[in-house]
């Protein structure tokens, strides 16, 4: 009777948590597997290309039109000239950095009507993968499961070295080799970097960000969120650094674009870089994340953004300096909340815990899985208990001391000024570290409205000191903050922006024309940057503390996603994102967010309207689209007078596959994702078949704005329109 009870007990969680199969919407799969796991079911769906046509070294394929654009997003080439289609939030520093008061680009737009008018953008660049590869077997030799773990991870990394240095030689391609599995699998990534890249056009924001932050992540959207880059390139298509002699880059692929719109049931495939997942962390780390971590996270932001949007609604110029800046810190703050109510409707910690007690269970059916799996769950209920003191003050390093730009600042000095003492002032070395500094200093100024930058420190400080305990408070906070000030948080704020050169951009413009020694000696007293050495030194001790932690959680790990693989034999399982390429597919449907409320799958032209007409702030429509809406001038976009927007699809997406393309079955776009529901965005930790839905503008409305509403038709006559 037990072993019956047991048995049922294993089963019976195992289908809660749809492990014996996973759903067909779930997962993110490396291209180069697709043939092997994928393309069968791909095609049961409706997919009618092949896993070659997918991903192929041998011939061109879709890979070849999809990049990672920047440091985050995606972005698909969508004709013979390099045309590339990525996020208007992709492209928004970029949209910012050529924008002014006399040209303001993020409130009117920009098109380039000529080649010669498209925008550089230094920094900025596309990254094509050429090549991946299973390298386990290469990575992992010499490796044995008795070894120490220091050892282990020393032979790792040499075969790791000796594997990138072979394959890249002395060629300008990259080499990543990276853990999937948590060490269980090792796969080689081969990029090849375009650094050319170029504006090319982009919609007023109150076409590209319609919505903003009210209907960041909600479903119904009505956002065009999409902007326009060419790559360059030079001598023979290869890569180069800008030059006005570059030519347009001859892709080997890019994407057809299809006019035939989708319909309820539709294949849908999404390829691109999703940023991170975690799938298969333990109930203990789920628990911090939700009632711990993100809650205290989620504050700090709302008082940031709340500090901000003050300010930035005073002026226009502070808007613009700000716009940015605010949208990266929303973005994540609207998502938690989203994550921590689907993964409360989940239960999901309760899900692991079942999931835990059904791996215990197996473990204990075998002296061998004892033997080698035993203690995994007491370790991980050990480790976690050390790292939960350590966690906010991890968290607090990036979410308060690093958003705190004067303390930014602080650090860039603090780098110049070591570099500077070791090197000759007459070498080069020195004048690239010389000229690196001055460049981050006028960049950091164009953006900087030192009443925002106060007034968040003023209140982040006080979070600070008030949450951490005084392990983790720097001595200023001990000898100045709360003996001479008595915790008065304006009167040390005054004193610090008083005293600091950090937010005098001409002092510190001078200081690296003019850097001597005795100056440098000078600075390091400057209470902005003591304050930093001192956050850097008590949280760089509990940071190493962390760190450690977590390389023992990584061994752990390592161990747990093994013996589920054991466990779960029938499984066919998917590494977590780690912004490498993935494919997902799933169908266009609609959901049901809650009780009696049903979200159909597709917006129109129509609903941007009725937004307008609630006379929110977010839902500015120009004068122009309003007339080609009444006057129903929607060229060869349109359907049956309506022109659609956006539209919904079960693909299993992330950060990262912004911008991703959105792919039908025969291979052409349809679509750019920019977003997810909010009741979905938990998928990161766990996904929910009936809520998670990733969100894309409809490629025929991105076409009607270029041509019906900013009148480029010159980049549609690029494109390789399918009706």
């Amino acid at each position: 009777m037990r072993n019956i009870f047991h048995t049922f007990f294993i089963f019976s969680a195992l289908v809660v948590l749809g492990l014996f199969k996973a759903s067909a919407k779930e997962g993110m799969w490396l291209p180069v597997l697709l043939d092997q796991l994928n393309i069968e079911d791909m095609q049961s769906m409706g997919f009618k290309l092949t896993a070659e046509d997918v991903y192929s070294i041998n011939q061109a394929c879709i890979k070849d039109a999809v990049v990672l654009f920047g440091r985050g997003c995606t972005a698909e080439i969508i004709s013979d000239e390099g045309l590339l289609l990525t996020n208007h939030h992709c492209g928004f520093g970029r949209i910012q950095s050529h924008s002014s008061v006399e040209n303001d680009y993020l409130t009117d737009g920009f098109w380039a009507m000529s080649r010669d008018e498209e925008l550089p953008n230094p920094g900025l660049t596309v990254t094509f993968l050429r090549r991946m590869e299973d390298v386990t077997d290469r990575v992992m030799e010499g490796v044995t499961e008795e070894m120490d773990a220091s050892d282990r991870v020393a032979i790792l990394r040499e075969n790791i070295e000796n594997l990138k240095e072979e394959i890249t030689g002395d060629s300008h391609l990259k080499v990543d080799v990276l853990p999937l599995f948590y060490g269980n699998q090792y796969f080689m990534f081969i990029y090849e970097d375009y650094p050319d890249v170029r504006l090319v056009g982009a919609p007023p924001s109150s076409i590209g960000k319609f919505g903003y932050d009210t209907d960041n992540w909600i479903w119904p959207r009505h956002t065009c969120d999409f902007s326009l880059f060419r790559i360059y390139a030079g001598a023979g298509n290869q890569p180069a650094e800008y030059s006005p002699d570059n030519k347009p880059y001859k892709p080997k692929q890019y994407l057809p674009v299809s006019l035939e719109g989708v319909k309820e049931e539709d294949f849908t495939m999404v390829m691109g870089y999703p940023g991170s997942t975690f799938q298969f962390l333990t109930s203990h780390e789920l628990k911090i994340i939700t009632e711990l971590s993100v809650p205290r996270k989620y504050d700090i932001r709302t008082i940031r953004m709340n500090i901000m949007n003050e300010e930035m609604m005073k002026s226009n110029a502070v808007y613009i300096q700000y716009a940015s800046k605010y949208s990266g810190v929303t973005n994540a703050w609207k998502k938690w909340d989203g994550m921590l109510k689907g993964l409360e409707k989940l239960n999901a910690i309760e899900v692991k815990q079942e999931r835990e007690a059904a791996f215990n269970e197996w473990v204990s059916g075998s002296a061998e899985r004892v033997n080698k799996y035993g203690s995994l769950m007491d370790d991980f209920a050990r480790i976690y208990a050390d790292m939960e003191p350590l966690y906010l003050a991890n968290d607090y390093e990036r979410e308060i001391v690093s958003s705190i730009e004067l303390l930014r600042m602080a650090s860039n000095v603090d780098r110049f000024i070591t570099d500077a003492l070791s090197m000759d002032k007459n070498s080069e070395d020195y004048d690239k570290a010389k000229n690196s500094f001055i460049g981050n200093i006028n960049s950091f100024f164009k953006d900087y409205y030192k009443p925002i930058d106060k007034k968040i420190f003023e209140r982040l400080v006080e979070v600070y000191q008030t949450d951490l305990d005084p392990v983790f408070h720097p001595d200023l906070f001990t000898n100045r903050l709360e003996k001479k000030y008595k915790n008065d948080y304006a009167k040390f704020t005054d004193w610090i922006y008083k005293k600091t050169i950090m937010t005098d951009q001409q002092a510190l413009l001078d200081f690296a024309d003019n850097f001597s020694e005795k100056r440098a000696r000078k600075i390091l007293k400057d209470p902005a940057l003591k304050l930093r050495k001192q956050f850097d030194m008590v949280l760089g001790i509990s940071g190493y503390e962390y760190d450690q932690l977590r390389s023992q959680l990584l061994q752990k790990y390592r161990l747990y996603v093994k013996g589920l693989m054991e466990m779960e034999k029938e499984t066919v399982f998917y590494p977590d994102a780690n912004l490498t390429m993935r494919v997902t597919y799933g169908k266009v449907e609609d959901y049901y967010p809650r009780d009696a409320v049903r979200y159909g799958y597709m917006t129109t032209l129509k609903g941007v309207i009725q937004k307008e007409a609630t006379g929110g702030y977010d839902y500015i429509v120009p004068d122009k689209l309003k007339r080609l809406y009444e006057e129903k001038d929607y060229g060869p976009y349109g359907v049956d007078g309506t022109m659609p927007v956006c539209f919904i699809a079960s693909n299993h997406t992330s950060g990262g596959n912004s911008g991703s393309p959105v792919i039908n079955a025969e291979g052409q776009l349809i679509g750019i994702n920019f977003d997810r529901g909010w009741e979905g965005t938990m998928s990161d930790y766990m996904y929910d078949p009936d809520q998670c839905r990733n969100i894309a503008v409809d490629i025929r409305y991105i076409l009607f704005i270029i041509d019906k509403f900013a009148g480029a038709g010159h980049l549609i006559e690029e494109l390789d329109i399918v009706k």
